[in-house]
């Protein structure tokens, strides 16, 4: 199995699912949960921006760099956010865990802790990585 190859992660919380631009405007919605495009210590797409952000997204993963991933409540199927796989090596079977933002409402829950153990599991077990990298910003103290 590629690196990229899309795949759908479920969790007790969670589904972690291919990210598609139908998805757009429920994380358009989801975005404005607390306005989390002006923040200045991270990137989040504005709500103006979400379709041309999952766009890019999906050209990074045909180029072989990225496997994004759409965030859904499991519960009510709302849209929680977006996660990536990302700065992909598959000769050296390495990713990084990134890119990823959730509204408001479901920041300091089990959702982060779940999102994040789907993609290592996924990572380590599935495709067999040896490097799975995590990383955020110095500046962004609520995510560290």
């Amino acid at each position: 199995m590629s690196l990229t190859t899309p795949v759908e992660l479920l969790g007790e919380h969670v589904i972690l699912k291919p990210l598609d631009v139908t998805q757009a405007e429920a994380l358009k919605e989801a975005v404005c949960d607390g306005e989390l495009y002006n923040l200045w210590y991270t990137r989040v797409p504005r709500p103006e921006q979400m379709t041309a952000e999952i766009e890019r997204r999906l050209d990074l993963q045909k180029s072989g760099s990225m496997l994004p991933f759409y965030i859904e409540d499991r519960k009510t199927g709302r849209a929680l956010g977006m996660t990536t796989l990302m700065h992909i090596e598959e000769a050296h079977r390495r990713v990084e865990i990134g890119s990823t933002w959730y509204r408001k409402s479901a920041q300091r829950t089990p959702v982060n802790t779940e999102c994040k153990k789907l993609l290592l599991a996924h990572a380590f077990e599935t495709l067999n990585c040896i490097a799975v990298e995590l990383r955020t910003s110095s500046l962004n103290v609520q995510s560290q």
